[in-house]
């Protein structure tokens, strides 16, 4: 079954963040449906939503759960789309997998990590540990003991409200985080806080980084180091978004990503210098 490319147009696959799931891209992806007409496909990162958990947790290794992806789905090209840890995977199957490519959309990440914010993140992990519910509650109760837990270490609401969404039934009144905490914590500060050492691999293709003017995971002072892995590499920043920038501004977010999407590259190859 060739799925590709509704009018001739490429597929988007869209990879959300550490702690995410497909579900926090539902309405948006739709949306971006709609104002491309193309196939928008949202996926489960490994130890994430319903994929498959697994000891690893590399970026090699979600690569290739994408490049996996494309050939079982039969595209050519595709446009990623990835945020945070998502991005981070994107980014990296563009280097290394070029010419499956034909766009790539990186939502506040960077292949130069300096936010302190990101190691904050590592703070979570044994907030969400610690949470322990004590009888036979219904879900939305058990999520409110969880985000009344986890708010001794973990000040913003919405965040708090973020990783709840993970808390789900594994019995009646059974609750279980459906994120790998295990994996994911052991691999957080060696392989999802870093970006993989890629040598001298570049990604040609048009690329757009879209960063939250309140968060630092984009830094201005980076661009330069950033378009030696990307040489066609725009930056665009949303007021008033944090990292979570889709959901902070989805409106002006949805704009920034279709009006790149849609734009025709007049210039598809950059010469090497």
């Amino acid at each position: 079954m060739h799925w590709a490319d509704q009018a001739g147009k490429e597929p988007i696959i869209i990879m959300h963040g550490l702690f995410g799931s497909k579900n926090n891209w539902n309405s948006l992806a739709k949306a971006i449906q709609q104002k491309t007409d193309r196939k928008v496909i949202t996926i489960d990162a490994r130890n994430h939503g319903d994929s498959p958990h697994s000891s690893e947790h590399t970026y090699q290794h979600m690569a290739l759960d994408i490049v996996q992806l494309v050939l079982d789905l039969n595209f050519k090209k595709t446009i990623l789309v990835g945020h945070s840890m998502g991005g981070s995977t994107m980014m990296y199957v563009a280097l290394n997998f070029p010419d499956m490519v034909k766009k790539l959309i990186v939502v506040d990440m960077s292949p130069v990590r300096a936010s302190p914010n990101l190691h904050e993140m590592s703070k979570i992990f044994g907030a969400m540990r610690s949470v322990t519910i004590n009888g036979i509650v219904p879900l939305s109760k058990a999520r409110k003991v969880a985000d009344e837990q986890l708010s001794a270490t973990i000040q913003p609401l919405a965040l708090r409200q973020f990783l709840i969404t993970n808390i789900v039934e594994e019995g009646p009144g059974q609750y279980k985080w459906r994120i790998n905490i295990p994996a994911l914590e052991k691999s957080f500060s060696t392989q999802i806080a870093v970006f993989p050492n890629v040598g001298e691999k570049k990604y040609l293709g048009p690329t757009l980084f879209i960063g939250g003017s309140k968060s630092d995971f984009i830094r201005t002072t980076d661009h330069e180091a950033i378009k030696n892995l990307f040489p066609s590499a725009q930056f665009t920043y949303i007021q008033d978004a944090h990292h979570w920038v889709h959901a902070d501004k989805p409106a002006e977010f949805l704009d920034t990503l279709i009006n790149f999407t849609n734009k025709r590259n007049l210039l598809t190859h950059i010469e090497k210098k």
